[in-house]
């Protein structure tokens, strides 16, 4: 199985190939709806990313403080519910992307 990390260097090494394809000019074109501000899709992705690896973090830094006796049970329940409603949707958005990419692959050309 691909781990996160894996899967989110393929998609960069694919942003930075297609950018080269398509040319600067598009490369660097943001996301539609965006009103002009941000960068493009890969750098939405990349920090979503990065928030979802940080929320994972936390919640297993608060799970192991928890383990040492060093940390209130609270903050340990809202760390490990925010780690588990990240899990969730970094799943769903996973699996919704692979449906698209199946629904591609079954068009006829």
């Amino acid at each position: 199985m691909v781990s996160f990390n894996e899967a989110v260097s393929a998609y960069s090494q694919l942003g930075g190939v297609a950018g080269k394809a398509a040319g600067a000019s598009t490369a660097s074109t943001p996301v539609s709806g965006s009103g002009g501000e941000g960068g493009d899709f890969t750098e939405a992705l990349k920090e979503a990313t990065e928030g979802a690896i940080e929320t994972m973090r936390g919640g297993e830094e608060q799970s192991f403080r928890a383990t040492m006796g060093n940390a209130d049970m609270n903050e340990v329940v809202m760390a490990v519910s925010k780690a588990e409603l990240t899990l969730q949707t970094v799943v769903s958005i996973r699996d919704k992307a692979v449906q698209a990419y199946q629904d591609i692959l079954r068009m006829p050309i």
